[in-house]
């Protein structure tokens, strides 16, 4: 396993020999130690690697990454697996806010809480959050599916498309055109699946599903006041 110190060597250096690997190289685990909060680490991962970072990082970790597996056994700054295609970034600690922004797919899971705009404008990402998420989570957000163990801040879901959210703690408030769902049995089963997925110990009985109202796909004057 190659472990790259970024104490002693550059962040360009290390992401350029994620970038460097091919099909059939041995070398597709890799470790960081000391990445003393560095910006736009492991980004555009296009191979199935496995990546273990070792502390803290900062903006835009594991951003566009395209089948890799990246662990980070601290916390995450804003933006951390923005755009995401496939694979997997687990955050062991908290992620600041826009974890997750316009995600196209994968599995962002969350160990601690994540701040505000959680999941804004995602596009077919799963997102699971073991503690609390912030205000305008899932802004705009189109498709996936955004699981919460903890509680939820103001305006969950603010002109919400076609994602899925599932909270089993308290929701601050409901953003424009967001409502509380009836939770059928192919929501238990699917929830059951990402609980699974994620490590988490909850039961998918425990959660309320929120989903889009559909008020504001075509413009209305008597939902003006809305838009």
């Amino acid at each position: 396993m190659p472990v790259f110190d970024l104490a002693k060597t550059p962040l360009r250096e290390f992401n350029a020999a994620l970038h460097s690997v091919g099909n059939g190289d041995n070398d597709t685990a890799f470790e960081v130690l000391n990445p003393r909060g560095s910006h736009a680490l492991a980004v555009g991962i296009d191979q199935p690697l496995s990546v273990d970072v070792r502390g803290s990082v900062g903006y835009y970790c594991a951003g566009m990454n395209d089948g890799g597996a990246v662990t980070v056994h601290g916390s995450a700054g804003p933006g951390v697996a923005e755009n995401m295609m496939t694979g997997t970034v687990t955050i062991e600690g908290d992620a600041s806010q826009y974890a997750g922004a316009t995600g196209r797919g994968g599995l962002l899971v969350i160990k601690g809480n994540a701040a505000s705009r959680c999941g804004i404008s995602m596009k077919g990402i799963d997102i699971v959050v073991h503690g609390n998420i912030g205000h305008m989570s899932a802004f705009m957000a189109q498709s996936g599916h955004l699981v919460v163990l903890g509680d939820a801040g103001e305006a969950l879901g603010d002109s919400l498309y076609e994602a899925k959210l599932f909270v089993r703690g308290e929701v601050k408030s409901l953003g424009a055109d967001c409502v509380e769902k009836e939770m059928r049995p192919e929501h238990i089963e699917v929830l059951a699946g990402l609980l699974e997925k994620a490590g988490a110990d909850a039961k998918p009985e425990e959660f309320k599903r929120y989903g889009s109202a559909r008020t504001l796909y075509n413009f209305n004057i008597d939902n003006a006041d809305a838009y």
